[in-house]
C-alpha cells in the first residue's frame, strides 16, 4: 500500500464551523476511514497540527479528535517542510496576512471564506499564491449538501426545461441574548469586527449561482440591522452596527433571475434553514439541505383565485420527493477529499482563492448596491 502522508497546518478551528465541519467531520472522519482511497493500493493520510492562541481550547482539541499535535507558535510550523498545506478558519479580518505567511512559506492553500475583507485583498491571494505555483482552494461546501446535488442531478437530466428564476431562502432567529443566550457569535453583528450578513452569505450564494445556475451578471441588494442591540458572550449590551438581514435580486447569464432572502431575524416555516426553489418551464423542484422536492408540468394545479372560499388545493400533496439515489457524504469532507487528492494527484478543482475573490466581490457590490440603491453591474475578475 502506497501512503501519502500530507502535513495540514489548522489554524482557528477552534471555532464553532473549525471544530465540527473541518476538524471532526473532515480530518478526524478522513483519517479513521483509513484516509481518502486514490486505489486499491494508495491512500492519502491526512497529518494534521492544530494551531491557535488559546493553549488550554487546543489541548482540549486534541483530546476531542484524537490528534496529537498542537501549537500556539505558528511561524514554527510554517517552518516545518513537513506540513504542506495550510488551513485557515480563522476570522475573516486575520486572513489575509496568514495566508500570504503561508504563500511566502510555500504552503499549499486551503481557506474559509470570507477570503479576503476587500475583492482586492481577496484577489492579491489568489495572484501570489498561482504565481509561486502553489495550489490553492477555498471552501464552498454547499455544492456538497444532498440538496444541491439532487437538483444538479435534476438539471443535469433536463428535468427543468429552460430555468427561470431561482429563489433561495435562508436563516433562523438568532436570539438577542438577554434572556436566551445567543447561538452565533457577537462578532457577527459588528460592522467593525468584519460581520454582517452580506459579508457572510453572498459569498455563499456567489458559488452556489455561478456553479449551479449561470454566472451573476448584476446585483440589486437591501440590507438591514432589524435587532440595534445585543448581549455579547460576556453578558454585555453592544450596538450592532452590522446588517442582520439582506434582501438581494441578482441577475445571471441565460435571462435567469434569481432571489435570496438572508436573515437572522426570522422563524423558519419551511421545510429547511435553507430552501431553494427552481421554477422552470417543464417542472420545478424545492431543495433543502438534504431533501428535494419536485413538480412536474404535468402535475401542476390550475388555481383560481376566490379568496371567498377555502382554498381547495392542498398545495403541499402535489409535490414529490426526490428519492435517496446516492449515498452522500459530508459536505465539508467531500471538498476536503478532492482538495487532498488536487494536491496528491494534481486532479481538478476549480474552487480556487479567484472562485474565493468573486464571493467577496459580490458581497461588496451587494453593499455598493444597498448604499446608492440601484442596481450594480458585476465586473468579471
Amino acid at each position: 500500500m502506497t501512503t501519502h502522508n500530507i502535513g495540514i497546518i489548522m489554524n482557528g478551528v477552534t471555532g464553532r464551523m473549525g471544530t465540527n465541519q473541518h476538524l471532526l467531520r473532515s480530518i478526524k472522519a478522513i483519517i479513521e476511514q483509513g484516509g481518502v482511497k486514490i486505489s486499491a493500493d494508495e491512500v492519502i493520510m491526512p497529518d494534521p497540527i492544530l494551531v491557535g492562541r488559546n493553549e488550554s481550547k487546543l489541548q482540549q482539541l486534541c483530546k476531542q479528535s484524537d490528534v496529537q499535535k498542537y501549537t500556539t507558535d505558528l511561524d514554527s510550523v510554517m517552518a516545518d517542510p513537513n506540513y504542506q498545506i495550510y488551513f485557515d478558519a480563522q476570522v475573516t479580518g486575520r486572513r489575509a496576512a496568514a495566508v500570504k505567511k503561508a504563500i511566502l512559506a510555500g504552503k499549499h492553500i486551503y481557506c474559509e471564506k470570507p477570503t479576503g475583507t476587500t475583492t482586492e485583498e481577496a484577489l492579491e491571494l489568489y495572484d501570489l499564491a498561482t504565481a509561486a505555483g502553489l495550489k490553492n482552494g477555498v471552501v464552498q461546501d454547499k455544492l456538497w449538501l444532498p440538496g444541491m446535488l439532487k437538483l444538479k442531478r435534476l438539471m443535469e437530466s433536463g428535468f427543468f426545461g429552460k430555468i427561470l428564476s431561482v429563489r433561495g431562502e435562508f436563516g433562523y432567529w438568532v436570539f438577542e441574548g438577554h434572556s436566551i443566550p445567543a447561538q452565533r457569535p457577537s462578532w457577527n453583528y459588528r460592522k467593525e469586527d468584519d460581520g454582517g450578513i452580506i459579508v457572510d452569505m453572498l459569498c455563499h450564494w456567489r458559488y452556489v449561482l455561478d456553479n449551479l445556475f449561470g454566472q451573476v451578471k448584476a446585483v440589486s441588494c437591501l440590507g438591514a440591522t432589524h435587532i440595534p442591540e445585543r448581549i455579547d458572550e460576556n453578558g454585555k449590551a453592544y450596538k450592532a452596527t452590522a446588517d442582520d438581514a439582506c434582501y438581494a435580486t441578482f441577475e445571471l447569464e441565460g435571462d435567469v433571475i434569481a432571489q435570496f432572502n438572508s436573515s437572522w431575524t426570522v422563524r423558519v416555516r419551511r421545510d429547511d434553514l435553507l430552501t431553494l426553489q427552481v421554477d422552470g418551464t417543464h417542472g420545478s423542484a424545492v431543495a433543502g439541505l438534504r431533501d428535494c422536492y419536485t413538480q412536474h408540468y404535468g402535475n401542476t394545479p390550475k388555481p383560481v383565485w376566490n379568496p371567498d372560499i377555502a382554498q381547495p388545493i392542498p398545495f403541499f400533496e402535489g409535490w414529490a420527493k426526490v428519492p435517496e439515489q446516492e449515498i452522500f457524504d459530508n459536505a465539508f469532507k467531500a471538498q476536503w477529499e478532492l482538495f487532498l487528492k488536487h494536491i496528491v494527484k494534481d486532479t481538478p478543482f476549480p474552487w480556487d482563492l479567484k472562485a474565493g475573490a468573486r464571493g467577496v466581490q459580490l458581497a461588496e457590490k451587494g453593499i455598493e448596491s444597498w448604499e446608492k440603491r440601484q442596481w450594480v453591474n458585476i465586473e468579471a475578475l
